[in-house]
C-alpha cells in the first residue's frame, strides 16, 4: 500500500487542483477554497483510521484528546481549583488518548469496514448534512465540502489499489481488492448497516438537484475558460 507521505501529498495536489478550479469558476469563495483543500487532504488520510500504528490515527487521537481535555477544563474552570483543573486536564487527555484509543483499535481491523467506499460515503454525506443543517452554510458550499472529503478518501483507496499491482512482472499482490471495496461477505451485517445509513443520509441530504443545476450552469465555466491561460500566452496564441 502507499505510505503516509504519498497519501498526504497526492491528496493535497488533487484537492488543491480541483479546489482552485471551482474557486476560479466562482462556485466557492476564498474561505471555501481553503476548506476544500483541507478537507480533500484530510479525506486522503481517513481510510487509515483503522490501522493501529498509522500516523493519521495517532495524530487524530492526539488532537482529539487535547481538544477533549481543553473542553473539560474550560467547562469547569470557574468551579475547580488550579490543582483540580490540572488533574482534570491530565485525566481527560489520558482517558481519550489511551482508554478510548485502545478500545477503538481493539474493535477495528485494518482494511476492514472503515477502509471501504460506503463508509467514506457516509462521512462525506454526513459532512454535507452537518454543513447545511448544522452550520447553515450555502447549499453549494455544503455539497462541495462533503464531496471533497469523499474525493480525498477515494484518492487514498485508489492509491492503495494501484500499489497492489506489482509493475515489474505485472502481477496482482495479495492486497489487491482489499482497498476500494463496496462489500465483504464476512462483514455483511456491518455493510448492511452502512448502506442503510447511506440511504437515510441521501433522503435527508440537501437538495442535490439544485446543486447539480449549479454545476450545469455554463456561466461559471465560461468565466473559468476566460482566465485559464496567462494574458501574455493568450495574446501569443491569437
Amino acid at each position: 500500500m502507499a505510505n503516509f507521505n504519498t497519501h498526504l501529498n497526492v491528496a493535497f495536489m488533487v484537492s488543491g487542483t480541483l479546489s482552485l478550479t471551482v474557486y476560479k469558476a466562482g462556485l466557492i469563495d476564498d474561505s471555501g477554497f481553503l476548506v476544500c483543500v483541507a478537507l480533500g487532504t484530510i479525506g486522503g488520510l481517513l481510510p487509515d483510521l483503522d490501522s493501529d500504528n498509522s500516523t493519521p490515527i495517532k495524530l487524530g487521537f492526539d488532537i482529539t484528546s487535547f481538544v477533549f481535555a481543553f473542553g473539560l477544563v474550560m467547562h469547569w474552570r470557574s468551579d475547580l481549583s488550579l490543582l483540580a483543573l490540572i488533574a482534570l486536564w491530565l485525566a481527560g487527555y489520558g482517558f481519550m488518548r489511551y482508554v478510548i484509543f485502545h478500545i477503538f483499535t481493539t474493535m477495528t481491523v485494518h482494511r476492514g469496514v472503515i477502509h471501504s467506499v460506503p463508509y467514506m460515503a457516509i462521512l462525506g454525506l454526513g459532512l454535507t448534512c452537518l454543513s447545511y443543517y448544522g452550520l447553515h452554510l450555502p447549499l453549494t458550499t455544503s455539497w462541495f465540502y462533503g464531496l471533497f472529503l469523499f474525493g480525498g478518501a477515494m484518492v487514498h483507496l485508489l492509491l492503495d489499489e494501484l500499489y497492489s499491482v506489482n509493475l515489474s512482472n505485472m502481477k496482482m499482490k495479495r492486497s489487491s481488492g482489499t482497498a476500494m471495496k463496496f462489500y465483504q461477505q464476512k462483514d455483511k451485517w456491518w455493510y448492511l448497516l452502512l448502506y442503510v445509513l447511506i440511504a437515510l443520509l441521501i433522503y435527508f441530504a440537501p437538495p442535490v438537484t439544485e446543486f447539480w443545476q449549479q454545476l450545469r450552469n455554463p456561466e461559471p465555466w465560461a468565466q473559468l475558460k476566460v482566465g485559464i491561460l496567462p494574458a501574455l500566452l493568450e495574446d501569443y496564441l491569437r
